[in-house]
């Protein structure tokens, strides 16, 4: 079965976060593409800033590693995650189905909710999610299937995707590793990337929840272009030209530190 290249990266990845180090004559063996396909992915990748390139292989960038775990994520940044989530929070109506993303913010904005006695839909592809919400009597919680590895805190893979077509998302509520001014939305794993295109796809309303840290930066893939997000909440006012490029897209902007 030929295997697309976000696949093979993702690959690649996990084999890098067990080895640390590997080389191109080990991929190959372990996922069974040709070096020369793997030299250009590791190319791509090191350009993204995933690994470093060594002579005959790779080694995986030590803070790229660090970002990319949940416990990590989830202290980063904790007071604007919370202000960002208490702002989503206003948003949401009794008895509307919501998507909430495996990021650490959309975890804030479920912790918030089991204080609140909406009832709701929450669809979900984060485990610590649905565990959060699992014991609240007014939220109806949806999981969505799929591959779960090592050290996740999500579920990978499009498996149990087809889920989404018997469910209307209202709100998807989506974190993301980086907001790019040339690509949009971005995401360093690239089988959650995956759901979250198809979510994108199928949902009402996109509504971004990124602190002003991820603002500009890019990741390895991207899962929502600036024309499919309808709006934005951010801890710090937005410079130009990224505001401006907010602006010609019509998406909302709620800043929840602006003076």
């Amino acid at each position: 079965m030929k295997m697309f290249a976000s696949e093979r990266r993702s690959k690649i990845i996990d084999l890098l976060h067990e080895r640390k180090r590997i080389t191109v004559k080990e991929i190959a063996s372990q996922i069974g593409v040709s070096e020369a396909t793997l030299r250009t992915d590791l190319n791509k990748m090191e350009n993204d800033g995933l690994l470093t390139r060594t002579h005959g292989g790779a080694v995986i960038n030590e803070d790229k590693e660090n970002d990319t775990s949940f416990n990590v994520r989830q202290k980063k940044n904790k007071k604007e995650k919370i202000q960002i989530s208490k702002r989503a929070l206003d948003l949401i109506e009794e008895k509307q189905c919501i998507l909430l993303d495996a990021s650490s913010t959309a975890l804030e904005l479920a912790r918030l909710l089991n204080s609140t006695s909406l009832r709701l839909t929450v669809v979900t592809s984060g485990l610590q999610t649905a565990i959060e919400l699992k014991d609240n009597p007014d939220i109806t919680v949806i999981l969505i299937g799929g591959v779960v590895t090592k050290k996740s805190t999500s579920i990978e893979g499009t498996l149990g995707i087809d889920i989404l077509d018997y469910v209307n998302i209202d709100i998807m509520f989506t974190s993301a590793n980086g907001f790019s001014l040339e690509n949009g939305l971005e995401d360093f794993n690239l089988y959650e990337v995956q759901i979250k295109k198809e979510i994108v796809k199928r949902a009402s309303k996109v509504i971004a929840l990124v602190d002003s840290s991820k603002i500009g930066k890019s990741s390895s893939a991207v899962f929502a272009k600036f024309g499919q997000i309808d709006r934005l909440i951010t801890d710090q006012p937005i410079e130009s030209p990224f505001l401006n490029k907010l602006d010609a897209h019509h998406i909302d902007t709620i800043i929840t530190n602006e003076t």
